[in-house]
C-alpha cells in the first residue's frame, strides 16, 4: 500500500554496483529501510544527494508491515539546507547529531512525536543565527526525554559525579533552555558539560560506544 510521509535520512550503504540501502526515520512508521536501485549510476543525475544524512524528505513509499526492506515510489527534498552546508560550526554539529541519532533512535514508539522534534530542530539549526555553539547540548537534553530517560534536574544527569558550582548552574539553565536561548559559558565548561551529558547517555544506552565526532566538535567549538 502507498503512503505519503515525511522522512529524515539517517544513513545509507552502497549495495551492488549502483544501488543503496537507506535508513530513513519516517513520520508515519518510524525507522524504515529502503532499497533504491540505480541511484549511483551515471544516469541518476546526482539524485544520491537526496539520501545524504539528515536530509529532510517528502516521500511516497510502499509499506508492508512484515517486509524488512521496502521501496520508495517518489522522493523529493522537503527543505534545502543553506547554512548546514556552508557554516563549519553547523556542519560539525549536524555530523554529531547524525551520529547520535544512529546510535540512540532504535524504537518506533512515539515516532511522530520524535519526528516532529527532529524536523523542527534541524530546521532551527539551519536558520539559527545566535547561540549555535550550545545547540548540541540543548539538543541532547531534549532528545533524551523523547528516548524515555530524559532528565529534568541536574542531579539526574550528574549522579555522584561532580561539576563545579558554576558549571552546575549552567547545566540547570540548559535543562530549561530552548535552542535560541543565549547561555554564556567558556569552552572548557562547554566540554565538561558535554562529557557529563554523554556519560548520562551511556548509563542508559549500553551500546552507545565511542562517539567519533566528539573530538572534532570540541575542536571547532573551542
Amino acid at each position: 500500500m502507498l503512503h505519503k510521509t515525511r522522512g529524515i535520512v539517517f544513513r545509507f550503504t552502497k549495495y551492488g554496483e549502483s544501488s543503496i540501502i537507506v535508513t530513513i526515520f519516517t513520520e508515519l512508521f518510524g525507522i524504515q529501510t529502503y532499497i533504491v536501485n540505480g541511484i549511483r549510476s551515471k544516469n541518476s543525475k546526482g539524485k544520491i544527494a537526496l539520501f545524504q544524512p539528515l536530509t529532510l524528505l517528502d516521500l511516497v513509499v510502499y509499506y508492508k508491515e512484515n517486509a524488512n526492506i521496502k521501496r520508495i515510489k517518489e522522493v523529493k527534498c522537503a527543505h534545502q539546507y543553506q547554512a548546514l552546508t556552508t557554516d563549519i560550526r553547523k556542519s560539525i554539529i549536524a555530523i554529531f547529531i547524525s551520529e547520535m541519532l544512529n546510535k540512540t533512535v532504535k524504537d518506533e514508539t512515539h515516532a511522530q512525536e520524535i519526528f516532529e522534534f527532529l524536523f523542527h530542530a534541524l530546521m532551527l539549526l539551519d536558520h539559527q543565527q545566535n547561540s549555535v555553539e550550545n545547540f548540541h547540548l540543548v539538543f541532547l537534553i531534549k532528545l533524551s526525554r523523547f528516548l524515555g530517560f530524559g532528565a529534568h534536574q541536574a542531579d539526574e544527569i550528574l549522579g555522584a559525579r561532580m561539576l563545579d558550582s558554576e558549571e552546575e548552574a549552567i547545566l540547570k539553565n540548559l535543562l530549561q533552555a530552548d535552542f535560541t536561548e543565549q547561555i554564556v559559558m567558556t569552552n572548557v565548561q562547554r566540554r565538561n558539560l558535554l562529557e557529563a551529558i554523554l556519560r548520562f547517555y551511556t548509563l542508559h544506552i549500553e551500546s552507545l560506544g565511542e562517539i567519533k565526532s566528539v573530538q572534532v566538535l570540541r575542536d571547532v567549538m573551542s
